[in-house]
Formats: structure tokens, C-alpha cells, sequence
């Protein structure tokens, strides 16, 4: 991040703005570079065959992953990867990420909606509560999401 980025100022933000509002894609391509790099190479994430015998509908994305890439935007946003102090979620659902050279369903890629909203802002210690909705499919695969902060 260049020093000219303008970075989101305590005094900016106020309980209930949205602060990030975008969306996400999720490849089978991230999912297997996600393998190597996490060295989870468990079979539902790769392989749409067994991922179906196992009872899923297809191949579906690491839960790390999809929260991975949402904290991503959040730091995106803060402009630095440090700021985070704090991160909690719920895996509610699976992403189903479709095969590419199908394009089943429409799309060769997952979407990851993601809203973030302050919930929170203590201005003694500099930290701001942001409540995050992240759908795939219209349906939140994450829930209770909450990622705290510290802005100057």
C-alpha cells in the first residue's frame, strides 16, 4: 500500500455506516492453490466426484478460505494488515464452487457477498467493531462475524 492511499480515520466512521460492501470470487483454482499453501488437501475440496459420493453437492471452498478472504477486504479497507485484533465467526454453510469448464451453475466461480458495517466504536482505545454479512447464493455462510480494529 503506497503512503498516498487514504486510510479510514477513527473520527470517520459511525456505528451503523457500511464500510465495505463488494463481493468476493472463489475459482477451484484458489481452492487448490489454498491446498498447497494450507496443506489441506482434503478430497471435498478438489475432487467433484468423490465430493458428491460423500454427499455434497459439488466441490466446496476451505471455511479458512472464505474467511481468509473476507478479512483480506477488511485489512484492504484499513489499509494495513496489522489493524485486525480481533476475529470471530460461525461456519453456517458451505460455498459450493462450480466447475469452470461447465460453468454449472452459471458462473465458473463462487460469489462471496460481503457487507461490513460498524456495530461498535471506542474511541478511548482507538478500536471499531465491524459486523460482517457474508452470503454465497443468497444464503450467509458465515454468521456471528465480527472483526475488531484498531484506526488512528
Amino acid at each position: 500500500m503506497s503512503d498516498t492511499t487514504a486510510r479510514p480515520a477513527l473520527a470517520s466512521v459511525d456505528v451503523g455506516q457500511t464500510v465495505i460492501d463488494t463481493t468476493i470470487p472463489v475459482s477451484r483454482a484458489d481452492l487448490i492453490a489454498y491446498a498447497a499453501a494450507s496443506g489441506d488437501q482434503n478430497h471435498i475440496h478438489w475432487n467433484e466426484r468423490y465430493a458428491k459420493e460423500v454427499g455434497l453437492p459439488n466441490v466446496i471452498a476451505h471455511g479458512m478460505l472464505t474467511m481468509g478472504s473476507v478479512l483480506a477486504r477488511v485489512t484492504d479497507w484499513t489499509g494495513d494488515p496489522g489493524s485486525v485484533v480481533d476475529a470471530r465467526t460461525r461456519f453456517t454453510s458451505m460455498v459450493v464452487v462450480p466447475d469452470a469448464e461447465t460453468g454449472v451453475p452459471s458462473t465458473p466461480t463462487a460469489e462471496l457477498a460481503l457487507t461490513a458495517t460498524v456495530g461498535a466504536v471506542d474511541t478511548d482505545t482507538g478500536i471499531v467493531r465491524l459486523d460482517l454479512a457474508v452470503t454465497s447464493d443468497d444464503e450467509a455462510v458465515l454468521g456471528r462475524t465480527q472483526v475488531k480494529v484498531r484506526l488512528a
